[in-house]
């Protein structure tokens, strides 16, 4: 068995990149940023709208919630802040447990959510205006709500 000395392998130094390896690596970065930003950069709108549609869901499982609790919605007045901190006028909210949501959370276009009881779909309505915060509306700006 041939035994090499240590000293041989002491005097190597460690090999770093060489300047052509790391040019490559920068060019396939950029070719693969060049395919993938523009495909992702064409749908923030698809993605603020879904978004909403989950901030939605949250809100009415909030108030569903209140509602187990409480024995009805929070009024108009009470609104969605009811379900932040506990709400004073009627209907009255005997058995409030919560807070049912840390934060009221703003649209994606930074507009405060929506709250219509009764509402025009259903026991309760909560919604965005959409981009253009107007009822109405088409894509971006098209209303969002829980009625969808």
């Amino acid at each position: 068995m041939r035994r090499f000395p240590a000293s041989r392998f002491l005097l190597r130094r460690p090999r770093g990149f060489t300047l052509i390896e790391i040019l490559v690596v920068v060019v396939i970065l950029g070719i693969l940023a060049a395919i993938v930003v523009p495909r992702v950069m064409e749908r923030p709108g698809e993605a603020r709208v879904t978004r909403a549609k989950q901030d939605i869901a949250g809100i009415v499982t909030a108030l569903n919630l209140y509602k187990l609790d409480n024995f009805s919605y929070p009024s108009n007045e009470q609104g969605l802040e009811a379900l932040v901190a506990k709400p004073s006028g009627q209907p009255d909210a005997p058995n409030w447990k919560g807070p049912y949501l840390d934060r009221m959370p703003k649209d994606p276009w930074g507009k405060p959510y929506q709250y219509q009881r009764p509402g025009q779909h259903g026991e309760v309505d909560v919604y965005s205006n959409g981009a253009d915060g107007r009822p109405g509306g088409e894509g971006e700006a098209a209303d969002v709500g829980n009625w969808e």
